[in-house]
């Protein structure tokens, strides 16, 4: 993304008809355009109804128009928000009356995430900050947008810089004793350089289990439900879900295709798939749902694989395909359905097994509970923030340089150029969360994915 000077225009709001849609406009020096607009000056942060009108003078829309001088706005420039009726075809009039008066000052319809861009460019808020913005947009359950919420007030980032400034004072410390080694200084024993090391890498251990969480509730998991056919895995997604979402009958095989529903346990967003049952099949149709089963365990985060009693399920040489197909992080949990048809009851079940019954509820309760379990979910949300995957990975580099940086303090003075550059290393990472060294197409990669008003 190229970084504009003009001024920029956008729809706010989300398409479609409503009660009330927000034009914004960001730039230098919107007077003149206020001033061909209305006619008249606005006083900054005072809402003012307004008549708009096209070039003839006919009325287009009343108007609320309310006026940010720079530096106090959200970007940090002059912004203008017109806050009309919400009927699509309206908003792309005044869109147009605002572009053709502001033809003179440059005015251009804003790219996807430009507003926060230029929020970002002016010091208004970091990288991690205009990520939440659009975490909060994108929230898929309360716990997420509580999350995100505390992203955006800054948290995450007081957490990260606080650590890059521990960082910082120790790469002081290791850097003048290089600068200075007449000196004769035992500077590791002298500056206690080993506990703070050990202080920094501790909180950056609690840094990456909340990252692991707030990613967990930004982004769901990606749960599968996998087995031979007619093991209940259709009745087990209508009972996660609370309702009639797969077709369920007695006859194997009958769901042909891949059924994806979100749903939520205690907060934490599941997007579960029933997938078609695995087995040999000459019908062209059912293969072609089998082979979409695969794909669907290939990008899994979790498979659920189920059995039942009295179903044919090619032994063990099954689950041992499957165990091969799930990516390296994925967790992957056995569960016997049907137990109310055992004699023995969940008894009968493997030790190694979840039992449950998705006809009568049984252990099922226990069975979202051992879900949450195996994806990592640390069973809070509270003081949670909302992470992304860019955020855990910075943090997974920074933790692994920490760790070299302590073998090298190990070694006394000897490697202290060592740990100066692993400490460096470590540093850049964190500073990537935030912004603070990120390289440019980085950064446009990360605001493209913004909507069009953000």
């Amino acid at each position: 993304m190229v970084t504009r000077k003009i001024p920029i225009i956008a729809i706010a709001t989300a398409p479609g008809k409503a009660g009330v849609g927000i034009i914004r406009i960001s730039g230098q020096n919107l007077t003149g355009l206020i001033q061909a607009l209305f006619e008249k000056n606005l006083q900054p942060r005072q809402a003012t109804l307004l008549a708009l009108r096209d070039k003839l003078g006919q009325p287009i829309d009343q108007v609320l128009a309310i006026y940010f001088v720079a530096p106090a706005s959200f970007t940090g420039e002059d912004i203008l928000e017109l806050q009309c009726h919400g009927g699509p075809h309206l908003l792309e009039l005044v869109m147009q009356r605002c572009l053709e008066l502001g033809k003179d000052i440059g005015l251009e319809i804003a790219e996807p995430g430009e507003f926060s861009l230029r929020a970002y460019l002016n010091n208004k808020i970091d990288l991690a900050q205009a990520e939440a913005i659009a975490d909060l947009i994108d929230a898929q359950s309360e716990a997420a947008v509580r999350g995100a919420a505390r992203s955006l007030q800054g948290n995450f980032s007081d957490d990260v810089n606080d650590l890059v400034e521990e960082i910082t004072q120790l790469r002081i410390l290791v850097e003048s004793t290089l600068d200075f080694p007449e000196e004769e200084i035992e500077f590791l024993e002298n500056a206690l350089a080993r506990e703070r090391l050990s202080a920094v890498k501790t909180k950056l251990l609690t840094l990456q289990n909340g990252a692991r969480q707030g990613k967990i509730l930004r982004d769901g998991i990606q749960l599968v439900l996998v087995g031979p056919p007619n093991v209940g895995k259709s009745s087990l997604l209508n009972t996660l879900a609370g309702e009639e979402v797969a077709i369920v009958t007695a006859i194997a095989g009958t769901t042909r295709d891949r059924i994806k529903e979100s749903i939520q346990i205690e907060g934490v967003p599941m997007h579960v798939i029933d997938t078609a049952g695995l087995r040999q099949t000459s019908d062209e149709v059912e293969a072609k749902g089998i082979e979409r089963t695969w794909e669907a365990i290939h990008s899994a985060d979790l498979v659920v694989f189920l059995s039942a009693p009295n179903v044919d399920s090619e032994g063990n040489d099954l689950k041992k395909r499957v165990l091969e197909a799930v990516p390296p992080k994925c967790a992957i949990l056995e569960v016997v359905n049907k137990v109310d048809l055992l004699e023995g009851g969940a008894n009968s079940a493997p030790k190694d097994a979840i039992a449950i019954s998705a006809k009568t509820g049984q252990g099922v309760d226990a069975l979202k509970q051992e879900i949450l379990k195996r994806v990592g979910w640390g069973g809070t949300q509270e003081g949670v923030i909302v992470s992304r995957r860019r955020h855990l990975d910075c943090i997974e580099k920074a933790a692994e340089h920490i760790a070299r940086s302590e073998q090298f303090a190990a070694n006394g003075n000897n490697s202290l150029e060592l740990l100066a550059e692993e400490l460096s290393l470590a540093q850049n990472h964190l500073g990537q969360i935030t912004g603070r060294l990120l390289p440019d197409d980085l950064l446009g990669m990360i605001f493209s994915q913004f909507c069009i008003g953000k």
